[in-house]
């Protein structure tokens, strides 16, 4: 069974309730595996309770109710700060997305103490550029400081080129970068995008009011940009 179904039957195990310890003796994974594949799946009050042996009884039963619910709120949250993501950066143009994922990539680097040896790279690209893969591979090198030892090998993707492009020459496919621990920073992740989530909804919740005062302050303070304004100008 390919990796991909072995996950997706992991999943599905745990959707029926079954407990870690079973899906990892029906599908031979490691326990930290399985766990991974379903930290997104949240069980009823009625699973939980077959998988302890006993009922949930008075206030401890409300407050798993209530931390359920939590997990599912949050688990929302982050699903829609995926889709909010995803579509303020289709409007950016491929220079703006470059600079943005370098900064990204830089803010990450520095806010969460990575050193370049625990990063992994790999270029991906169509075959077509098979004998330009070191001109690619020291392209992303020398962009993101990251040295040629932590390439992996290149994935190149096979299909024909339907016309020749102009610059041929000056693309460079993509460039996946993997943390090869992210178990040590993935909970302080979700946790400052909650975080961040809750201090953004606070502001809106006071968006009229702030922007009615800045309003009247304008001619102290300078004109309100305007809203979707990019300020990253392309160099």
């Amino acid at each position: 069974m390919a990796k991909s179904q072995v996950r997706l039957e992991a999943v599905r195990l745990r959707s029926r309730g079954e407990s870690v310890r079973n899906i990892v003796r029906q599908l031979k994974v490691a326990k930290s595996t399985a766990s991974l594949w379903t930290r997104h799946v949240i069980l009823s009050i009625e699973q939980l309770e077959r998988l302890r042996g006993n009922s949930f009884k008075g206030a401890e039963r409300g407050r798993t109710i209530g931390a359920l619910n939590q997990k599912r709120a949050r688990l929302l949250r982050i699903e829609q700060e995926k889709e909010r993501g995803l579509q303020s950066f289709s409007e950016l143009s491929p220079q703006e997305l470059k600079i943005a994922g370098l900064c990204l990539f830089k803010w990450l680097w520095i806010a969460y103490g990575i050193s370049k040896r625990e990063l992994k790279c790999a270029v991906g690209i169509n075959e077509a550029h098979k004998n330009r893969e070191g001109i690619v591979k020291n392209y992303w090198s020398i962009l993101t400081g990251i040295p040629l030892s932590n390439f992996t090998k290149t994935s190149f993707k096979k299909y024909s080129l339907r016309k020749i492009y102009d610059n041929f020459n000056d693309h460079y496919g993509t460039l996946a970068i993997k943390l090869s621990k992210p178990g040590r920073i993935y909970n302080r992740v979700l946790g400052e995008i909650y975080g961040l989530t809750q201090a953004l909804n606070s502001q809106n919740s006071q968006g009229s009011s702030m922007v009615e005062q800045s309003y009247h302050k304008a001619e102290v303070v300078g004109p309100i940009p305007t809203p979707g304004t990019n300020p990253i100008t392309a160099t």
